[in-house]
């Protein structure tokens, strides 16, 4: 399979990019500066702006799958705007391209807990606010998406580095906790989980998230 991963040295594309690469996949890296994609067997660095519709979808175009990664960046000013923009711009960018299958990394801030979506709790953290609001919002939209097999994955809540044990739990709509009733993931663990996705396809359509 050959996969188009943006944003692929973020936090969690750089992981995902190290988990295709294990498994064999052909990758094409695009990101901003392509210089920063490390040379590796298998791998091919592109640079792109997701807001360049025309070039973005040429850089798609002859995959089998596009996994977005794309983090809009925690600093700016106008990040809920330019994060909604950013994933409208891939998504219309894979259908012009002809790929069929897109996965989308987003955020925890969309999970319920008693009918409630975890962001527009009091609770839930200031300084992450507008970018999982933002991915909150962009959901809602996807879900809109009838022409692409879009698959939307949320992390854990407390997603951190760590290791890659294999070994998690699936949920749908709803944070996954353990036993001590924490929510977590490694992005190690999280990037096992999205390429399980892309080879199970058990998710077309729909919103998962995962936890240990």
């Amino acid at each position: 399979m050959k996969v188009a991963l943006i944003g692929a040295t973020g936090f969690v594309g750089s992981a995902i990019l190290k988990e295709l690469t294990s498994r064999g996949y052909e990758v094409t890296a695009i990101t901003r500066d392509s210089s920063k994609v490390a040379k590796e067997a298998g791998v091919t660095p592109v640079a792109a702006n997701v807001n360049n519709l025309d070039a973005l979808a040429a850089a798609l175009s002859g995959h089998d799958a596009v996994i977005n990664s794309f983090n809009a960046g925690w600093t700016n000013p106008d990040l809920y705007n330019a994060f909604i923009k950013g994933c409208e711009d891939i998504q219309a960018a894979t259908k012009k391209s002809g790929v069929k299958r897109l996965l989308v990394i987003g955020g925890a801030g969309s999970l319920f807990i008693d009918g409630r979506q975890l962001v527009d709790s009091p609770e839930f953290p200031a300084e992450w606010k507008t970018g999982a609001t933002a991915a909150r919002d962009y959901l809602t939209e996807l879900r809109k998406e009838e022409e692409l097999d879009w698959t939307f994955l949320s992390p854990a809540i407390n997603l951190h580095p760590g290791t890659r044990t294999g070994t998690f739990r699936l949920g749908t709509e709803s944070p996954v906790f353990n036993e001590a009733g924490k929510c977590e993931i490694s992005v190690e663990d999280l990037a096992v989980a999205a390429v399980n996705e892309l080879e199970n396809n058990k998710f077309i359509k729909a919103r998962f998230t995962v936890g240990y």
